[in-house]
C-alpha cells in the first residue's frame, strides 16, 4: 500500500555533526521516508524541530537540490537573504551549487513539522557559519582540510 504509517518508521534525533556544532540540531527529530517506502531517486525525510531546535547547521549542497513543505508550526528560514517566517503550507526551494547557507530555526514555543526533499546521494556540503565542510567520502572536515 503506498500509504505510509509514519509511527512504524523509526524516529532519531541522531546526527553525524562534530560535538561542538551538533547541539543545535539535539532537537530535530526526523524519519527517513524513501527507504520506507521503496524510494531510490531522492531522499525524503519527515522532520520535527521541537522549539528552539534548528533543522541543520546554515548550509549549502553542492550536487543536492532540496525542497522544504512547512506541515505544522512556525520555523524562521535564514539564508544569505536574511529570515523568512516559514508557515503551514509554506514551501521554500535551495538549488544545488548556488551557494545561499539556509536553515530553519524552530524559535516558538510549539513543534514545527515539515517535509524535506533531496538527493539521496552524498554531495560536497559548506557551511558558512562555522569552521565546517563535509567532503564527500571524507566526512565532516575543517574547512582547512583537517579532521574533527
Amino acid at each position: 500500500m503506498p500509504k505510509l504509517a509514519l509511527d512504524t518508521i523509526p524516529q532519531t534525533n541522531a546526527t553525524g555533526y562534530p560535538p561542538e556544532y551538533a547541539a543545535v540540531v539535539a532537537g530535530r527529530w526526523y524519519r527517513r521516508l524513501a527507504p520506507a517506502a521503496g524510494l531510490e531517486d531522492f531522499g525524503v525525510s519527515h522532520v520535527v524541530l521541537k522549539p528552539g531546535a534548528w533543522s541543520a547547521q546554515r548550509h549549502w549542497h553542492t550536487g543536492e537540490d532540496e525542497l522544504v513543505v512547512m506541515i505544522a508550526g512556525e520555523a524562521v528560514l535564514v539564508d544569505d537573504g536574511g529570515e523568512t517566517v516559514m508557515r503551514a503550507g509554506d514551501i521554500a526551494a535551495f538549488p544545488k551549487n548556488d551557494g545561499n547557507g539556509h536553515v530553519l530555526q524552530n524559535r516558538g514555543e510549539a513543534d514545527c513539522v515539515f517535509v524535506a526533499i533531496g538527493r539521496s546521494a552524498e554531495s560536497a556540503c559548506y557551511y558558512p557559519d562555522i569552521d565546517m565542510h563535509l567532503a564527500p567520502g571524507a566526512g565532516y572536515r575543517r574547512k582547512d582540510g583537517s579532521a574533527f
